[in-house]
C-alpha cells in the first residue's frame, strides 16, 4: 500500500542523554500535533534529526530501533553537519535573509556544501523508505533542495512542500548567491506552499525572474510538469488548547498567578530569542506607554517570557543583554514596593503553565517584525473561554491575514503601538468580547487538522491534474510503430512547424537560421518520391523563402495566409486586408517605447510584438496588458491575439495553422501523416487530424497532440530515423 512520508529537519521527538540513559522527549508543537494523524498510521514514517549528536554506532542502533516503534526514522548528524548546515547555512544565512535581515546573513562557501550535503544524505534516508506511489512531504527551510533531489530520483513520485518561515521579496531573495539552486529545490515538488499569498507572490517572482519559468494562475508549467503554488494558512488544535484552558488544574493555577500579581491587567508577551520577533521595540513601547499615561502604572503588568535560543551566536548575544538592559530600566524607573512593571522570565515554561498564562492575561503583545505565521497569538486566542481579553498583533506576522479582529499595528510604528496598548487598556468587554469570538470562530474552522487535511487535497489535486494534461511521451516501442507506419506507407504528408520544433527560440528571431544538420535532414525527407514535407510556420514568407526555398519542401507562411507548394508560386489562401494595422500599430509603438528590449515584428498580415529580451516582471505585465487592451479591440474589427513564447501576435481571424493544414488534406491524397509543433497556434493543425495521425507536441504542456518530445534535439533525431528507413 502507498504511504505518506512526512520530512522535515528534527523529529517530532527528541533524544537526549541523561544518567539513566537514552530519554525521548515529544514536541509539543504545532507540526508534531497536526501530522500526528498522518505518520501514525498505516506503514507512514516521519524522517528527520533526532536533535541530539551521535557517535556511538550502538546509540544510533538504539536511537533507531526505539524511534522505528513510534514511526519514526533518525537521520543523524555530525558535529560538523550540525554546525554548518543547521547552525550555519539554515540559520546565518537563510533565516536572516528569509525574514528581512539581511544585514545579519552570512555568505559562506563552506556552509553552502554542508546545506547540500545533509539534504543529500536526507534524500538517501528517503530513498531507503519510499517506493513508488507514496506521498512525500518536505518541511521548511532547512530541506530547500530535497524535493527536487527526490525527483530525480523518484521522477513519478507525488512531492509537497511547505515554509514555515516567510519568504522574502525578489530583491532580498536575489542576494543570496546559491539562488537559483534553492528555487531549483523547491521546484522539484508538485505543490508548494506557503502561510500567506504575500510569500506564495514573491515566490512566483523569484522563480520568474530567476529561473525564467512563468506562472499562470498560480501553476507553474516547468516544461515537464505543472507545479502548483498557493496559501495554506497553518492552524492550531483548537480543542486541545479550549481543553486546557477549560480543566480545573488551569483554573487553580490561574487564580495563583492572578493573587501574585494583585489583581492587575496583565500583558502577555511570548517569544523565542530571535531578532524578529520585535521584544527591543515592544519593551520601548511599554516603556513609553508608562511614560506617557501614568494612570496605567501600578494597574498593568507585562509578563514576559523569552525561550533561550542560540545566545552563543553574537547578534543573539547582543540582543539578550539589549532586553536584560531594557528590562532593568524600565523597572528601576517605575517599580513601586508593591509593583514591578515587568515580571520576566528567561526560560521555556510547560504546556500548562502556559495555557495558564494565556487565559490570565487580559492583553496578548505579538508584534514581531516578521513572522511566517506566529502561532502564539492563536493559542491565546484559543484559551480565551471567557471570550474577554484583546490581541495586540503585528501586520509582519501571517496571523495577521487571519485574525483581523486583533488590534493591527506597525512594530516599528512606537506611537501606534501605544496607542494600541491604551485602546486594549479601556475597551469594553462586549466589544472583546465580539472581537474575540470572531477569532475564535476562524481558529475553530481553519485548525491544524483542516491546514493538513487542504493540503494534502490540493497536492492530490494537482497529480490529478498533471495526469490529465499530460501528453504522453513518445516511447520508444511507439516511436517504432510511428517508423513502421512510415515505412509502409506510399504517400506521406509531414507538417512541421519551424521555430521551437525544428530550431531552438533565440532572443533574436532572425538568428534561428536553419544549421547544416536541419538542411540535411529536410534535404532527405524531401528527396523521398513519398513524401510531402510541410513546412507550417508564423514565419514570413521572404524568410521562409530565403531560408528554406531552395529545398524540395512545400511552405506556409504566416500561420496560413501563403502558401506555396514547391516548384510553383506563393499564392494567398484567404483574401485578407491589411488595414487594421494602421489602427494596431501606433499601440504597440507605444508598447516598444514604454518597454526596453521588445520590438515589433511585421508581417504581410500580422503584428507580432516580441518581449524574449525585456525583463521577466515587466514583460509579463505588458503582455497581460496589451493582451486585455487588444482583445477588446480586435472582437471588433475582425483580429485574433494569439499568445506564443514571450510573443503577441494580432492577425486576421480567419487565419489559423488548422484551416491551411486542412486544405492540404483536401488536396494531396495520404495513408501516413505527421505533425508537429509546439505552441498555441500548432493546437489547430493537431486538432484537424485525424485520430491515427501521428501528431507530436514539442514540451510537455496540455495539448491536443496524441505524444510529446522533450526538445528540438529529440524532433530532429525522430527525424533522421525516418531518413535512415528510407536509406
Amino acid at each position: 500500500m502507498p504511504k505518506t512520508i512526512i520530512i522535515s529537519n528534527r523529529l517530532p521527538i527528541k533524544v537526549q542523554r541523561t544518567e539513566d540513559g537514552l530519554t525521548y522527549e515529544t514536541s509539543e508543537g504545532g507540526l508534531a500535533t497536526g501530522l500526528g494523524s498522518i505518520y501514525k498510521t498505516d506503514d507512514n514514517i516521519w524522517i528527520g534529526w533526532p536533535g541530539t549528536f551521535f557517535n556511538d554506532t550502538a546509540e544510533q542502533e538504539q536511537v533507531t530501533k526505539d524511534l522505528s516503534e513510534q514511526s519514526m526514522r533518525p537521520v543523524f548528524l555530525t558535529e560538523s553537519e550540525i554546525h554548518n548546515f543547521y547552525e550555519g547555512f539554515s540559520n546565518e544565512t537563510l533565516w536572516p535573509s528569509f525574514h528581512y535581515f539581511s544585514q545579519y546573513a552570512v555568505y559562506d562557501d563552506t556552509f553552502w556544501e554542508a546545506y547540500q550535503g545533509v539534504n543529500g544524505k536526507f534524500c538517501r534516508a528517503v530513498m531507503e523508505h519510499a517506493e513508488p506511489g507514496d506521498t512525500i512531504w518536505v518541511h521548511d527551510y532547512q530541506l530547500l533542495l530535497l524535493p527536487a533531489l527526490i525527483r530525480e530520483a523518484l521522477p513519478e513520485s507525488t512531492i509537497g512542500f511547505f515554509q514555515h518561515i516567510p519568504f522574502p521579496s525578489y530583491e532580498v531573495f536575489r542576494l543570496l548567491p546559491w539562488r537559483e539552486q534553492i528555487l531549483k529545490g523547491m521546484l522539484g515538488a508538485d505543490l508548494v506552499g506557503f502561510h500567506t499569498f504575500d510569500d506564495a507572490r514573491h515566490f512566483l517572482s523569484s522563480v520568474s525572474r530567476i529561473v525564467g519559468w512563468t506562472a499562470s494562475q498560480s501553476i507553474i508549467d516547468n516544461g515537464s510538469r505543472q507545479i502548483m503554488v498557493d496559501a495554506f494558512p497553518m492552524g492550531i488544535d483548537y480543542e486541545k488548547y479550549a481543553s486546557l484552558a477549560a480543566s480545573e488544574e488551569m483554573k487553580e493555577k490561574q487564580k495563583e498567578y492572578r493573587e501574585a500579581l494583585h489583581h492587575q491587567k496583565v500583558m502577555l508577551s511570548i517569544d523565542r530569542l530571535d531578532y524578529s520577533k520585535g521584544i527591543p521595540q515592544r519593551l520601548r513601547g511599554f516603556e513609553l506607554l508608562l511614560h506617557e499615561h501614568p494612570e496605567f502604572r501600578e494597574k498593568v503588568t507585562l509578563f514576559m517570557l523569552v525561550v533561550p535560543s542560540r545566545d552563543q551566536v553574537e547578534q543573539y548575544r547582543e540582543l539578550k543583554e539589549t532586553i536584560d538592559e531594557l528590562v532593568g530600566r524600565i523597572n528601576s524607573s517605575y517599580r513601586t514596593i508593591t509593583w514591578n512593571p515587568i515580571q520576566y522570565f528567561y526560560r521555556s515554561f510547560p504546556l500548562e503553565e502556559l495555557s495558564a498564562l494565556y487565559s490570565l492575561a487580559d492583553i496578548a503583545l505579538v508584534t514581531p517584525m516578521r513572522d511566517g505565521m506566529n502561532l502564539v497569538c492563536k493559542e491565546f486566542v484559543a484559551s480565551k473561554l471567557d471570550q474577554k481579553g484583546v490581541l495586540i498583533l503585528s501586520e509582519m506576522a501571517g496571523a495577521a491575514k487571519e485574525l483581523s479582529d486583533a488590534i493591527l499595528i506597525n512594530p516599528n510604528d512606537l506611537g501606534a503601538m501605544v496607542r494600541a496598548m491604551q485602546e486594549a487598556m479601556i475597551m469594553p468587554e462586549e466589544e472583546q468580547k465580539l472581537r474575540m469570538q470572531h477569532m475564535q470562530e476562524v481558529l475553530k474552522r481553519y485548525d491544524i487538522h483542516h491546514w493538513v487535511s487542504i493540503f494534502m487535497n490540493r497536492l492530490e489535486y494537482i497529480k490529478l491534474k498533471q495526469m490529465s494534461l499530460a501528453t504522453e511521451y513518445l516511447s520508444e516501442e511507439e516511436r517504432d510503430e510511428l517508423l513502421e507506419a512510415y515505412t509502409n506507407a506510399s504517400q506521406r504528408i509531414l507538417f512541421l512547424d519551424y521555430d521551437g520544433t525544428l530550431t531552438s527560440f533565440t532572443n533574436n528571431p532572425k538568428h534561428a537560421k536553419p544549421d547544416t544538420e536541419l538542411l540535411q535532414v529536410l534535404g532527405c525527407l524531401a528527396q523521398e518520391d513519398n513524401n510531402k514535407v510541410v513546412i507550417i510556420s508564423g514565419r514570413d514568407r521572404a524568410t521562409l523563402e530565403e531560408w528554406l526555398g531552395h529545398l524540395d519542401v512545400d511552405i506556409i507562411a504566416e500561420h496560413g495566409v501563403w502558401a506555396r507548394e514547391r516548384g510553383q508560386d506563393w499564392e494567398m489562401l484567404h483574401h485578407l486586408t491589411s488595414d487594421w494595422k494602421s489602427e494596431i500599430r501606433p499601440i504597440l509603438e507605444l508598447l516598444v517605447s514604454r518597454t526596453p528590449g521588445s520590438f515589433i515584428e511585421e508581417k504581410d498580415f500580422s503584428l507580432v510584438w516580441h518581449y524574449r529580451k525585456v525583463d521577466p516582471g515587466l514583460g509579463e505585465l505588458r503582455a497581460r496588458e496589451l493582451g486585455n487592451h487588444l482583445q477588446y479591440l480586435a472582437s471588433n474589427i475582425n483580429l485574433q491575439v494569439m499568445e506564443g513564447d514571450k510573443v503577441l501576435e494580432i492577425k486576421n481571424v480567419e487565419v489559423n495553422k488548422g484551416l491551411a493544414t486542412l486544405s492540404w488534406l483536401e488536396e494531396h491524397p495520404h495513408d501516413f501523416l505527421l505533425g508537429i509543433g509546439d505552441d498555441r497556434t500548432d493546437e489547430d493543425m493537431f486538432r484537424i487530424m485525424p485520430k491515427e495521425a501521428f501528431t507530436i507536441k514539442v514540451g510537455s504542456k496540455r495539448s491536443l497532440a496524441r505524444f510529446n518530445l522533450d526538445n528540438t534535439k529529440e524532433v530532429r533525431k525522430l527525424l533522421q530515423s525516418m531518413c535512415a528507413v528510407e536509406e
